[in-house]
């Protein structure tokens, strides 16, 4: 069997270390630094050459600078001859643009299943998508990792009592449902719409369920300006529900979410690693967990050639 390396580029770094831990492996090394113009400036500072690869390298922002840098990387491996390369990325910009819902916009998310499959990719390796059809945009494997696992056994751990699971939209049911099946508990759905004018922007129009004397969990994949999960709190509290509390994979937390986070009503808010916390964004109400032993684990399977289904809900 080839030997397996990990690698990581310049996103979150701390995750892929956290990953070689688990391995209990080094992580690769190589050159990520930038040239004074800015441009990446990548060289692998070892032998790779018939290797089982996998490169760490979430697009989490500064999303254009990352994707560039996974590209970069990605045709380095290709051209050092590693025998497979697997892209490791917990998170995947430019997901919500996943089809046409209005005249004349871009398919983002398959062009850049494109560019990582022209790069030099042969298998990527992700979580939470925002839209689950993304996997049928790349012509290469794509195991497709879920967060849950982890959410639930601390939700196990630190049972919420008389709670509701409340999905955001009506996109994110399934999602929630089955946190719902898992916790053994009801759900409800918040009825949301979106501006078509302006982007994060959203109206809340009504829940679905009950919720009144109840405390309730939302969940939801990607919390950005925290513009509608807070506006789904307000709701909920509303409609009579006690304590809220959220979940959400991928924490990227721009502009003035902090701020929004900390005045709304939501007790906690339990995130992921999949992107890195910057320190400006903390807040007493964010808990972190950290999903390396996930990625290890499927990781360890796909160069194994063994069963990834046993890591999803």
């Amino acid at each position: 069997m080839s030997e397996i390396l990990v690698f990581s580029g310049n996103a979150n770094r701390k995750l892929a270390e956290e990953i070689c831990y688990h391995l209990k492996i080094d992580l690769g090394k190589a050159n990520t630094s930038r040239f004074s113009d800015g441009e990446f400036n990548f060289q692998i500072l070892q032998n790779v050459r018939g290797a089982d690869v996998f490169l760490v390298q979430p697009t989490c922002p500064p999303v254009d600078e990352h994707v560039m840098e996974l590209l970069i990387m990605l045709d380095a491996f290709r051209r050092s001859s590693a025998e497979r390369i697997t892209a490791v990325i917990p998170y995947y910009g430019y997901g919500r643009k996943d089809r046409k819902d209005k005249p004349r916009v871009p398919i983002s998310a398959k062009l850049i299943a494109n560019l990582i499959t022209a790069a030099g990719a042969n298998r990527v390796l992700t979580m939470d998508l925002h839209a689950g059809q993304i996997q049928g945009f790349f012509d290469i494997p794509v195991d497709h990792l879920f967060a849950a696992p982890v959410f639930i056994d601390y939700f196990t751990q630190n049972p919420i009592p008389n709670v509701v699971v409340v999905s955001p939209d009506t996109g994110g049911a399934e999602r929630a449902r089955a946190y719902a099946k898992r916790l053994n508990v009801d759900l409800a759905l918040a009825d949301k719409r979106r501006s078509k004018e302006k982007a994060n922007v959203v109206e809340i129009m009504n829940i679905v369920g009950d919720v009144k004397g109840r405390n309730a969990l939302i969940i939801d994949d990607i919390v950005d300006t925290a513009g509608s999960l807070t506006q789904v709190a307000a709701a909920l509290k509303e409609e009579g529900a006690e304590q809220i509390y959220a979940c959400c994979s991928h924490a990227i937390l721009s502009g003035p979410a902090i701020e929004r986070i900390n005045s709304s009503p939501i007790k906690e808010l339990v995130v992921t690693n999949s992107i890195p916390l910057d320190p400006a964004h903390d807040s007493p109400k964010i808990k972190r967990l950290s999903i390396a032993k996930l990625l290890a684990d499927a990781i360890s399977s796909i160069h194994e050639e063994t069963s990834v289904s046993k890591l999803f809900i």
